[in-house]
């Protein structure tokens, strides 16, 4: 789970990414270790490489970061700077703040709590499926959440917009503030890229139902974080567009490093998450 840093979602799903594949551990016998049954210490298996079932799915979406890293997305994904802190837009976009606090906040607060630190679990709830039924669209999922992350700090560090309540310590959020910048949403980058991933994963027949719920959900993850009162309407805004371009990115074969005759790292996980939902 992630610490008290109040992250803005950009690494809070990472409680659900299994960091060391599992956490097991296994007591051994000191006057009898398991080495010293009959035949054991012999016994060597074939095989020749880790398995690609054997990386977490932690460890896995960081070979997709590093590839995604190498395409020339800095030159494809472009965001317009913010309103400035004493602009009219944004005394106005606080002035909207304001009237969400008083009156959505105390009955948005178990949702602006629960979603703090992870979220990916509202998307399988929705779909009913969890990481152990649908491994591969948990590993998919990690992945989008990893590379949201990476693209939303290099342009919340590019604008370094401050905090809504940094401007207006009135609005007085019940979380932490996070420890960035604010534009753009972190929790809406990431949200609307859960959303895309799973529409495009179902049966054609249930797309359509799915695009109503899906970008239903990611829409209110992204608003209960301006209910809080840390992130303006067009951080979110921003967010939702950013998680589209992001996966234009992902999903250019033309761009995304693989083998020849063989698909991308991304969409080869897209391709196993479908087939899971089949």
């Amino acid at each position: 789970m992630a610490g008290n840093d109040g992250n803005d979602g950009n690494d809070g799903n990472d409680g659900n990414s299994g960091l060391a594949g599992g956490g097991w551990a296994f007591n051994d016998r000191v006057d009898l270790p398991f080495l010293t049954e009959p035949g054991v210490k012999e016994q060597f298996l074939g095989r020749t490489s880790f398995g690609d079932r054997n990386w977490s799915a932690y460890y896995a979406a960081w070979l997709i970061v590093i590839d995604f890293s190498q395409t020339n997305w800095k030159s494809r994904i472009t965001m317009l700077p913010p309103s400035a802190p004493q602009s009219d837009e944004t005394k106005e976009e606080i002035r909207r703040l304001q009237t969400m606090m008083l009156d959505e906040r105390p009955d948005a607060l178990g949702e602006i709590f629960a979603q703090a630190d992870e979220f990916m679990s509202y998307f399988f709830q929705l779909l009913g499926g969890n990481q152990v039924t649908h491994p591969a669209t948990f590993r998919v999922l990690t992945t989008v959440n990893m590379v949201g992350t990476f693209v939303a700090m290099y342009f919340k560090a590019l604008h370094n917009r401050p905090r809504p309540s940094h401007l207006c310590p009135a609005l007085l959020p019940p979380i932490q503030v996070p420890g960035h910048a604010s534009y753009p949403s972190g929790h809406s980058t990431q949200a609307h890229l859960f959303a895309e991933c799973l529409k495009s994963m179902l049966p054609g027949e249930q797309q359509e139902s799915a695009c109503v719920v899906l970008n239903a959900l990611a829409d209110r993850i992204a608003r209960n974080r301006e209910i809080a009162g840390v992130h303006y309407r067009s951080d979110s805004t921003a967010g939702a567009r950013l998680a589209h371009d992001i996966l234009q990115v992902l999903s250019d074969e033309s761009v995304m490093p693989h083998d020849p005759g063989k698909p991308s790292r991304f969409k080869a996980a897209m391709d196993r998450a479908k087939s899971e939902w089949a």
